[in-house]
């Protein structure tokens, strides 16, 4: 039998476990594989094109399991009332292939993506960074201010999107996390000034110069989020070009991230070097740091790993037959005559 954890299912796991606390075993689930990295098969996402958007097929393996996350990202869907970017995956045995959990991947991949960005900036902010700028308050902004604030020690976040609404969500979401001062900026620039660490997370499905030269300061780390497919970028390439810029699977990041932008031979570290103590990240408080985020599916692979345990511990989800349970492996047409058909039985968690 399969679990499934539909968007009910996961809301109740989230709100039992607690968000922030959730986000920080998510985050060290993510860091322990990524530390891992060689048991992986590893290939950068499959795309297709769309008019409107891009739909992305995310595929990773190990030993143990096989992972894939369908996801796409269509930014115009929120002017219908629709998220922008929904998701949805599937962990199997690799011995049998047999799915082990079908998983809801909208809510769960706001979260591994923050706890992504946390992984990041715990390894290259530099030391004592309370102040975030938050660029692009969307759907995936709560989930960054909750773990950066929460999990990392930032008391400050200044906010800014060109949807006044966007804030106004942000700010009325984050208004039981009393200890954290929130700055609701007029522009980008006003923002930024004084932050430790700069998120961008917009939508803008361009080439588009969120951040430029003259808004950095010495010593900014910045997780650039929105910034994830072909065609869509965030920070003028001069910004990358005075930083030190770390990747999840070059690759993939060539196609995708900001460096897109650069050409080929523009170096870049691996961040799972620097989280498995083989690479430098941060080489003194001065310099600046840029986290090149476009999302990999090892995180996805983690994410679904994560759930999978929690569900088991929690019983959760329900169980559903994705697969024949023959009395004769070697006869799949007995299910083409209905009285040979059982009933799918359900175990709600």
């Amino acid at each position: 039998m399969t679990c499934f954890l539909d968007v009910p299912a996961m809301s109740r796991l989230v709100q039992d476990v607690g968000v922030s606390r959730l986000l920080g075993e998510l985050a060290d689930t993510i860091r322990h594989d990524f530390v891992r990295w060689q048991d992986f098969e590893k290939c950068a996402r499959l795309t297709s094109q769309s008019r409107t958007g891009v739909h992305e097929l995310m595929p990773v393996a190990s030993d143990d399991h096989y992972a894939f996350k369908y996801v796409n990202c269509h930014p115009e869907n929120t002017t219908s009332g629709l998220f922008s970017v929904m998701g949805m995956g599937v962990l199997a045995d690799a011995k049998t292939g047999y799915p082990l959990l079908l998983c809801e991947l909208t809510l769960a991949t706001a979260l591994r993506t923050s706890a992504m960005s946390l992984v990041a900036a715990r390894a290259l902010a530099r030391p004592g960074a309370r102040r975030m700028a938050l660029i692009g308050n969307g759907a995936q902004s709560d989930f960054q201010a909750v773990a950066f604030h929460s999990l990392f020690g930032i008391d400050e976040i200044s906010v800014f999107d060109v949807d006044p609404s966007a804030t106004d969500k942000l700010m009325r979401n984050l208004s039981d996390y009393r200890a954290l001062k929130i700055i609701r900026a007029d522009s980008i620039s006003q923002a930024v000034r004084g932050a430790d660490i700069v998120t961008t997370v917009t939508a803008n499905m361009a080439h588009a110069h969120v951040l430029t030269p003259a808004m950095i300061e010495p010593g900014m780390h910045i997780n650039a989020v929105g910034g994830d497919c072909t065609g869509k970028t965030e920070l003028h390439a001069d910004v990358l070009r005075g930083a030190r810029v770390f990747v999840e699977f070059e690759p993939q990041t060539r196609m995708e991230g900001e460096i897109q932008q650069l050409p080929d031979d523009f170096a870049v570290v691996d961040l799972w070097r620097v989280l498995a103590g083989t690479e430098a990240g941060r080489q003194s408080a001065e310099q600046l740091t840029v986290f090149d985020s476009v999302g990999f599916a090892l995180e996805d692979y983690s994410t679904l790993r994560y759930f999978h345990a929690l569900a088991a511990k929690r019983c959760a989800g329900v169980e559903v037959e994705l697969v024949p349970r023959p009395d004769d492996s070697k006869d799949l047409f007995r299910y083409t005559r209905p009285a040979d058909v059982r009933p799918t039985l359900y175990r709600i968690g």
